[in-house]
């Protein structure tokens, strides 16, 4: 892996994206797109941008540390907000559809058909299932789908929380095909979506499940949060609806060779950066703490 900042691969140059920033206005309905400066390059190639390397973070539920979910019958499914197999639970939010669109790099940004993605995210309390205190029994908020010939994948969930020293965000894995996702290894990129910052502020100020995201959200921004730091120009989620109605979080990402992915500076070494409540004591694999 080389530094997202120093290297640009596949022989193609881009130029940092930039898109207004702004926060919530009027009610807390109000619709918004993506909001922030991004601060690296990003590299494009095939008319799709890379997306980064990420840390998967403590929690991944893919065997690498603890339990593997993607083992286990009915992990492909759309709907991740109930728990499956001998679990029962329900994951309680505001709505929330996320849309992926895979582009596959390797073959000149062509649509990902065939290609399959694991996402898993944390719950309205800011806690992982299978986890974290009091859910270690669910397995909520987690999935596998594969991508139809036009290279997307969707998935109906509730909106992530925020929690003490980290952005709201989403984790996801891309695998080459759902054969090898259901194998539990392999991954072609880890990565991670960071969602805008009017949209967490109206959709916490919606829902009173969220209260603890408020003065979260208030202690970090996308510049000083240890994964998005170094540039989220191609993590950063384009959000439509309405907190009342239901969103939709939508992202294409750019899908390299493993070999070929960019490491995010903010991925390796030691970060600073908070536990989701009632999570396990002690921090990621390697002595890092958990993103």
């Amino acid at each position: 892996m080389v530094s997202r900042r120093r290297a640009l691969f596949l022989g193609a140059t881009a130029g940092a994206a930039a898109v207004a920033a702004g926060c919530a206005s009027g009610s807390n309905d109000t619709a918004a797109t993506a909001t922030a400066t991004a601060s690296a390059t990003a590299t494009q190639f095939g008319g799709a941008t890379a997306a980064p390397q990420e840390t998967a973070g403590p929690y991944p539920g893919d065997g690498s540390n603890g339990p593997n979910i993607l083992i286990e019958s009915g992990v492909v499914r759309s709907d991740i907000t109930t728990s499956f197999g001998s679990y029962s639970d329900v994951a309680q939010g505001v709505p929330m559809t996320l849309e992926l669109t895979l582009r596959d790099l390797a073959k000149n940004g062509a649509a990902g058909a065939g290609m399959a993605v694991y996402v898993w995210h944390c719950d309205r309390d800011g806690s992982y299932s299978l986890y974290s205190s009091g859910i270690t029994e669910q397995n909520y908020l987690r999935g596998v789908q594969v991508a139809g010939d036009d290279g997307r994948v969707t998935f109906t969930s509730i909106f992530p929380a925020c929690y003490s020293g980290r952005w709201p965000h989403i984790h996801f894995e891309v695998y080459d095909s759902l054969q090898t996702a259901v194998a539990g290894k392999n991954a072609r990129l880890t990565s991670q979506i960071a969602l805008p910052q009017d949209i967490c502020e109206a959709v916490f100020a919606h829902d009173s499940g969220y209260a603890r995201s408020v003065p979260n959200l208030s202690q970090v921004t996308l510049a000083s949060d240890n994964v998005f730091g170094d540039g989220w120009d191609a993590e950063l989620a384009t959000v439509t609806g309405t907190p009342s109605s239901g969103l939709r979080v939508a992202l294409t990402v750019g899908v390299a060779e493993k070999s070929q992915n960019t490491q995010s500076d903010n991925g390796a070494g030691p970060q600073s950066g908070g536990r989701p409540p009632g999570g396990p004591g002690g921090g990621a694999p390697g002595g890092r703490p958990p993103r």
